[in-house]
């Protein structure tokens, strides 16, 4: 008889396997979300591998992309690993790598550019640095609480993520902006980017105030995310030295292919390479 019901005494104890392994906050989080929603649609059945492969034709049915399946997929896999469960275990979908992105959410220079631009005309200045802040460093957002007054005045910030630490320089230029910046919030240690309250900026908190600005900006919402700040990054630093392994040693990656991502163009300039090869009479 199959006694492989999950409860949530058992999520409980996966979550806080999570928080041991140093998995960033978001990703803890999307990881659960994930694993309710297949806790849902089993709805007290045991599982099985039958059920776990009913769970991927169930999403595909949903007409989820293959990307966001494997992504739901993989946070359940992770369950079912910690418990030991791995006879369950569902295979990914297989997706050709891509070549390029879509055009709706490649984020352009002018487009961040204009971001900026309204954000400060807003006089919404800590949301203008912070998104510079980003852009110009490469940190993922869950790396925001590691600039402090303290790396502003070094020009470094020490990042430990997943157990592995790597130090991001910080341009000069943004350095003096953030002492500046700091000292009016008269903060002379710790964290620069706060709360009314003091606390961090969560990742829901960042991401909503960039989308108030898509609208004055003129940028489309599907481009304004902080993740896509790290990609401009990505993109501009890799045309101005074209060393993919310094880029990926930058952004934190331990592989390559990872980094490759990143470096994805916009089916636009995809299509404007392929009209300069003259292949065609």
């Amino acid at each position: 008889m199959n006694n492989r019901v999950l409860t949530f005494k058992q999520l409980t104890a996966y979550q806080s396997y999570l928080r041991r392994e140093e998995r960033a906050n978001g990703t803890v989080e999307k990881y659960l979300r994930d694993i309710r929603a297949f806790f849902c649609w089993l709805n007290g059945r045991p599982v099985t591998k039958e059920l776990a492969h009913g769970w991927k034709d169930y999403l595909l049915s949903r007409h989820y992309a293959p990307i966001t399946v494997n992504s739901m997929l993989s946070a359940v896999n992770g369950l079912l690993h910690f418990l030991d469960w791995d006879d369950c275990r569902v295979k990914f979908l297989k997706i050709q790598r891509r070549l390029f992105r879509e055009e709706q959410r490649e984020l352009s220079r002018l487009e961040y550019d204009r971001l900026l631009e309204t954000a400060r005309a807003l006089g919404r200045e800590r949301l203008a640095l912070l998104m510079e802040t980003i852009c110009a460093t490469g940190i993922r957002v869950s790396e925001v609480r590691y600039i402090t007054v303290e790396a502003a005045q070094k020009s470094r910030a020490e990042i430990m993520l997943k157990g592995k630490i790597r130090t991001i320089l910080i341009p000069n230029k943004l350095c003096r902006k953030l002492l500046k910046y700091a000292k009016k919030q008269k903060a002379a240690s710790g964290e620069i980017f706060l709360t009314k309250g003091g606390t961090s900026l969560s990742r829901k908190q960042i991401w909503t105030e960039m989308k108030s600005l898509c609208k004055r900006a003129g940028v489309e919402a599907s481009k304004v995310f902080p993740h896509n700040l790290r990609h401009l990054f990505a993109t501009v630093f890799y045309r101005a030295c074209k060393d993919i392994v310094k880029l990926a040693d930058v952004l934190g990656h331990s592989s390559i292919e990872t980094t490759r991502i990143y470096l994805v163009t916009s089916g636009l300039e995809h299509a404007r390479r392929l009209e300069r090869l003259g292949l065609v009479s």
